[in-house]
């Protein structure tokens, strides 16, 4: 037979298990929650300007300073969007063509129409300005020359690579739309 005692000390050995156990899993969950805060992805978009005034502005520096405007569209809310801002700001090259030859801004869109009424007429009119750049998804490249015209409308998807941005393919997209590339000089 079995004896009160040996349970007692079956169950003070499940216990101290058991607590290992908690503390091991508190330890796993709060390390997994510091690393996803450590690699959170800077927001960049602004929903409280309005979009077209902000391309105005982007436009009128841009011809001041002779170069042209990409207005990256998207939102906080896309992680493909997050992802490239992130992707171009920490890469020095891509950086240093586009502080050379552009004025980047964000501009935020949201496709979906529970928005008030103002925001649904404002994104129509961007949509309209921006010659149906979402048909794309999202981020979607729009390339502005210095007289406030669309000349180029990139896909992002075509320069993705795995679960990030393919490098060569970035600096061809910038490199090819420079306002000294396209004029030819």
């Amino acid at each position: 037979m079995i004896s009160a005692k040996f349970f007692l000390t079956l169950w003070h050995k499940f216990q101290s298990i058991m607590k290992q156990f908690i503390i091991s899993s508190l330890l796993a969950v709060i390390f997994t929650l510091t690393v996803n805060a450590q690699t959170a992805l800077k927001k960049v978009y602004n929903d409280d300007i309005n979009p077209l005034e902000q391309i105005d502005q982007a436009v009128a520096k841009a011809k001041a300073e002779g170069k042209f405007v990409i207005c990256q569209v998207g939102g906080n809310w896309c992680p493909w969007c997050l992802k490239f801002a992130d992707f171009i700001t920490n890469d020095s090259t891509i950086s240093q063509i586009i502080n050379d030859n552009f004025v980047y801004i964000h501009v935020s869109y949201n496709p979906r129409k529970s928005q008030s009424e103002e925001k649904i007429a404002q994104g129509k009119a961007l949509m309209k300005r921006l010659n149906n750049a979402g048909r794309f998804g999202y981020p979607v490249l729009v390339v502005i020359n210095t007289e406030g015209a669309v000349i180029h409308l990139q896909d992002s998807g075509l320069l993705e690579e795995g679960e990030g941005y393919n490098q060569e393919k970035v600096l061809q997209f910038f490199k090819k739309w420079t306002p000294q590339a396209v004029k030819g000089e």
